[in-house]
């Protein structure tokens, strides 16, 4: 829509995560006034590194904190909120669980009462993920499918997809709800994920290694393309009222196994490198994708990327990344 960021009150929380950098950053080109809560300082991040939170409002605080949320909505008159903090490492999920859940649920629940009593708010949009489905023998995952999390991680993010839908049915919050695959991309600095520890020790002339035995199955959503999708829905939430509480899978629809999506990554730098495949990962789903017909129906939403465009892209990023830091 021209000219719908141009001046408008934005609030993102999440900044310094991966997709959020991308988020905030396209933001800014298109024109918001955006205000970011920021929880760590995280200088390697996007928002820091590239210099992007000079260009923003920047609250400190935890997004739990309700109060300080209210505060932010009436001071800054926030018209558009899209919600992206959360605690999103599924072993830190597995050792910290309580933490993980005060962030994802009691984050989510905090923010969405602070917009319920919000006289300015008018769009929001949550993020939610696939890993809320949980372990589901029929797939690809489509919307109606139950959300059936078990692993801490999983737990988190069903109950505050859940939570937000509660909302959106009783208290008529105009939110929708993004449930995505694994996101990759340019910005990173978690290494044990699949995608910036494979580049990583590409480029170091390292074997990648592998956790599984390469053969878990998942969906892989580029991070820019994400930022879009944000962008996007919170876009034809204005557009289309009927929208509102609906939830909405996106993805590239192309499932690939670890051991694929590491020989692709080995052959777009040119290495003859050979993976290093230990086996031990445990309690994790053998196989998860995503249908995205909804959005397509209904967004006339595509991804701007391939995978390979976006692998390409992100071992571009990388690549810049650790020759500046050396």
């Amino acid at each position: 829509m021209s000219g719908f960021w141009v001046d408008r009150p934005t609030f993102v929380t999440g900044a310094t995560g991966l997709v959020g950098g991308w988020l905030v950053r396209s933001l800014i080109d298109s024109g918001a006034d955006v205000v970011c809560l920021v929880r760590d300082w995280i200088p390697q991040s996007e928002l820091l590194r590239a210099g992007l939170v000079e260009k923003v409002k920047t609250v400190r605080g935890d997004v739990r904190d309700k109060a300080l949320l209210e505060r932010i909505l009436g001071e800054y008159e926030i018209d558009t909120v899209i919600h992206l903090a959360a605690q999103t490492i599924v072993a830190i999920a597995g050792r910290n669980p309580v933490s993980t859940f005060e962030t994802n649920i009691r984050g989510t629940w905090a923010l969405l009462e602070a917009c319920r009593r919000s006289p300015t708010v008018k769009q929001i949009v949550v993020a939610s993920s696939d890993k809320a489905y949980g372990n589901q023998e029929a797939l690809p995952y489509l919307e109606e499918t139950p959300l059936r999390g078990r692993n801490p991680y999983e737990t988190s993010k069903a109950c505050a997809d859940l939570i937000a839908q509660s909302y959106a049915a009783n208290y008529g919050l105009p939110l929708a709800i993004t449930r995505c695959g694994n996101f990759y991309g340019g910005g990173d600095l978690n290494w044990n994920r699949i995608v910036p520890g494979t580049i990583r020790s590409i480029l170091r002339g390292q074997r990648p290694v592998i956790r599984s035995d390469g053969q878990y199955v998942r969906d892989y959503f580029y991070a820019e393309d994400g930022a879009a999708v944000y962008m996007l829905l919170a876009e034809q939430l204005v557009r289309n009222p009927e929208l509102h509480g609906e939830a909405f899978n996106f993805s590239n629809e192309t499932g690939i196994t670890v051991l694929e999506l590491v020989e692709k990554i080995l052959a777009l730098i040119g290495s003859d490198l050979k993976p290093d495949i230990r086996n031990q990962a445990t309690n994790e789903i053998r196989c998860q994708y995503l249908n995205a017909e909804k959005a397509r129906r209904l967004l006339g939403w595509r991804p701007l990327f391939t995978l390979d465009e976006g692998l390409r892209h992100t071992i571009d990023w990388y690549e810049a990344f650790l020759e500046n830091s050396a």
